[in-house]
């Protein structure tokens, strides 16, 4: 248990049987009536972001989530195959639990998998990567002024926008929080 005072971002707390990461969190005091902490949690069945008015100094209950490093090897079917860099023991992962995610994993890709009661509820992966452009169309001399951009297909499938100056074989860094294009790598 926890006390909502205590609240950091990152622990995963366990409300009415679902488990929710605290995204942020302020306390506040009114002048009138009691302190509350109002917390963003997201839910991790779901991926839905919640705001919750939780009364400050009530006890909430945190849960231990065990994280493992685990190298992406294929995906077969519905399922992504991960392989535990500790004891090689390769895992399946549902395409489901991993959501839009699967579009930034590449053969080798090391990624940080949280599971909880040895059940995997999600999986972290950095803040960029790198993946090389497959297709992209190429850009007319005209089409200047502004900022100008095209849709570029990436490695995993991915399609985002991109400058007019990103060509075929270029590696690109996106961001994986919004898929935008950061800059060539």
């Amino acid at each position: 248990m926890v006390n909502t005072n205590n609240l950091k971002k990152g622990i995963v707390l366990k409300l009415d049987g679902v488990l929710f990461e605290v995204v942020d969190h302020e306390h506040y005091k009114p002048g009138k009536g009691g302190a509350f902490v109002r917390a963003t949690l997201r839910n991790l069945d779901t991926d839905n972001i919640l705001e919750k008015r939780l009364p400050a100094g009530e006890k909430v209950e945190d849960v231990f989530i065990d994280k493992r490093v685990m190298q992406y090897l294929y995906s077969e079917g519905e399922n992504c195959i991960f392989m535990d860099t500790e004891n090689y023991e390769q895992t399946p992962i549902s395409k489901k639990v991993l959501g839009d995610r699967f579009w930034y994993l590449k053969e080798g890709f090391e990624v940080i998998v949280r599971f909880y009661e040895e059940q995997i509820i999600d999986i972290e992966l950095p803040s960029h990567v790198v993946l090389e452009v497959t297709s992209a169309p190429q850009g007319v001399r005209g089409d200047t002024v502004g900022t100008v951009m095209k849709t570029i297909e990436l490695e995993t499938g991915l399609e985002i926008q991109a400058p007019l100056f990103v060509n075929t074989g270029d590696k690109v860094k996106i961001s994986t929080k919004n898929a935008q294009y950061v800059e060539r790598a």
